[in-house]
């Protein structure tokens, strides 16, 4: 039994592949893990706010001192921190924007990379607080960036890794299904390897 976080973040609502896919790979992890909860955050249909002043000032002040707003600013966040250490498994999906992740995904991120709550500084550099958890990727992009002219702008797999990694989530696994812009048959091929790669998480 596992507590799995889901975070979608496409614009797409219904129709989006990333979140078909990622909801797809939860059912197999509950397959795999009979008993597990789920919690849904859909970044893109409730948004969270960009961080502010409020959530600048207010993570540096004890509790006592803060205002009205930085209180509410910082326990947004705390909310979504325990939210995350709550979890055993996370799945994060994404689609490629602009060569990146969408805006409402990298909010959350802001919110949750938090110094003394999820990573800490020490006289040998940083140390990742959020350890002992999984992780699976669900990306999805237009065209092809795993190869070719294209990789160098690949903003998306490297940065989700990279922040994962600096809070303590170092065992990532990536599911990807790249050039579904190509025309039905590129999406069916791309959709139907990740659709395998999903299988192979709950065999």
């Amino acid at each position: 039994m596992s507590n799995i976080l889901l975070l979608l973040s496409s614009p797409s609502g219904a129709a989006s592949v990333s979140t078909k896919l990622a909801t797809s790979l939860v059912e197999s992890l509950k397959q795999k893990h009979p008993g597990s909860s789920v919690t849904v955050r859909d970044l893109a249909h409730d948004q969270l706010p960009h961080i502010g002043e409020d959530f600048v000032t207010g993570r540096v002040l004890a509790a006592d001192q803060h205002s009205a707003s930085q209180q509410a600013a910082i326990g947004r966040s705390d909310a979504l921190i325990k939210e995350l250490f709550a979890a055993d498994i996370i799945v994060i999906a994404s689609g490629m924007i602009n060569f990146g992740i969408p805006s409402t995904l990298k909010a959350w991120l802001d919110h949750v990379l938090r110094a003394g709550a999820t990573f800490a500084y020490s006289e040998n550099g940083p140390k990742g607080l959020v350890t002992g958890k999984k992780a699976y990727l669900v990306i999805v992009r237009g065209g092809v960036y795993s190869e070719g002219a294209f990789k160098p702008y690949d903003f998306q797999e490297p940065y989700l890794k990279g922040v994962l990694g600096f809070i303590g989530v170092t065992d990532v696994e990536v599911v990807v299904a790249e050039g579904v812009a190509y025309g039905p048959d590129a999406a069916g091929k791309a959709i139907g390897a990740a659709q395998e790669k999903i299988a192979a998480v709950a065999a």
